[in-house]
């Protein structure tokens, strides 16, 4: 794959951001999602595929397939399952594309005490901060947002990326996105209207996103009041 930028496609998107972003899915596997095809299954037409993606994302005929539910159980008190959607690997390569062009433009604006979902930071980074911070106060303020992958609103999440990126086929696909639909495991579709499933990789930075302009300044006009 060269780095040469797409020629007389309606949106610039070279395939060496298709390639780099296959390598990353290839790097952190992934179950298959609704066409049952591995990461293996994909290589065994790896240029053609590469190519389908890298086409139809630069001339805006890229449409998402649904994406596989799946339930894990919940480790918390109380039990219960949690959703997680598993995009296929096409689909994963795709996200990715996106994912990488809106962390380069919104990770640098995100608080220095945000950990989660972002690269080169980890959950024990935020131990660490947490441990320094024990000594200087007496006191911790716990909290959890309640289904928030299934909740968030859709109008917002695309205000935030539009507010970071003028590139039209990234709202677009975007956009796409949160309204692909889920397939449940009895193989029935079921239409969202709401939220961004946890586990697509996209969602991550969609999601940190939306809660750096939830919990800063009001004044912003991203999120209202």
């Amino acid at each position: 794959m060269d780095a040469l930028k797409s020629s007389g496609k309606p949106f610039d998107i070279s395939k060496r951001e298709v390639w780099e972003a296959y390598e990353g899915v290839k790097a952190k596997r992934g179950a298959p999602g609704v066409d049952s095809r591995s990461i293996e299954d994909f290589e065994k037409d790896l240029k053609n595929n590469l190519y389908r993606i890298w086409n139809r994302m630069s001339s805006g005929t890229y449409f998402p397939p649904p994406v596989r539910a799946v339930e894990i159980p919940k480790s918390s008190p109380g039990g219960g399952v949690r959703i997680l959607g598993v995009p296929t690997v096409s689909d994963r390569i795709a996200q990715t594309v996106v994912a990488r062009h809106l962390m380069e433009r919104v990770d640098p604006v995100f608080h220095e005490d945000s950990f989660g979902y972002r690269p080169g930071r980890s959950a024990l980074d935020a131990v660490e901060r947490c441990r320094t911070r024990c000594w200087k106060r007496d006191w911790v303020i716990d909290l959890d947002i309640q289904k928030f992958f299934d909740s968030v609103r859709w109008d917002l999440i695309v205000k935030a990326v539009e507010a970071h990126t003028d590139a039209r086929w990234v709202v677009l696909y975007v956009k796409r996105w949160l309204q692909a639909p889920l397939q449940l495991p009895d193989g029935t579709l079921q239409v969202r209207e709401c939220g961004t499933p946890q586990g697509s990789a996209v969602s991550p930075v969609l999601a940190n996103l939306f809660m750096h302009y939830a919990c800063t300044s009001r004044s912003s006009g991203i999120v209202p009041a």
